[in-house]
């Protein structure tokens, strides 16, 4: 898989492909499920994020954005969470200061008793100097990511699935597996 920028035009994206499934076979596709934004000219993508988000809209993200990172009360979490765009399951916990994408949050799913610990980040986008890519993140069943952890575009943590604190997640985690490290990989027995 190259990870080539695909020729566009004004930010119109490409898809890199691949059937988006996760487990032994999906392992490592994150990079074919992301929509790639071309920004051509001098600047890198970041300069062009305007293009693609409004002011208002980020400026609103960014507010909800807070309250899920700073409300005590989990049930104000999700309400935040949900007015962001995010798909939230039943009893999911979502600890203090984790953070969801602020430009991408609708990109973000997660279901039924997910626990996402202190200080994790979930990412829906990456800003690279030609283009700029964006991508689900999604939180399977039980699926656990700890403190501190950043799960990058693109990315499925598998239902049960632990990710340990810390730990920066490039690849899908499948169900059931324990994930740690930087870049994370799989570790053997109880994380």
């Amino acid at each position: 898989m190259s990870d080539d920028t695909e020729s566009g035009t004004g930010g119109a994206p490409t898809s890199g492909g691949g059937d988006g499934r996760s487990g032994p076979a999906g392992r490592g596709r994150r990079h074919e499920r992301l929509n790639r934004h071309a920004t051509p000219g001098p600047l890198n993508s970041l300069q062009h994020w305007r293009e693609a988000k409004s002011i208002p809209q980020v400026v609103y993200n960014y507010l909800f954005v807070l309250v899920a990172r700073l409300a005590p009360a989990l049930p104000v979490k999700a309400w935040a969470l949900r007015r962001l765009g995010v798909t939230v399951g039943d009893g999911v916990s979502w600890g203090l200061e984790a953070t969801p994408d602020v430009f991408w949050p609708e990109l973000v799913t997660l279901e039924d008793h997910v626990i996402v610990g202190y200080d994790a980040t979930l990412l829906c986008h990456e800003f690279l100097q030609s283009e700029y890519r964006t991508g689900e993140v999604v939180l399977r069943e039980r699926a656990m990511v700890g403190a501190g952890a950043v799960v990058l575009p693109g990315v499925e943590v598998g239902a049960g699935a632990q990710v340990a604190a810390n730990s920066l997640v490039a690849e899908d985690v499948p169900a059931g597996e324990t994930w740690a490290g930087v870049p994370a990989k799989p570790v053997d027995g109880e994380g």
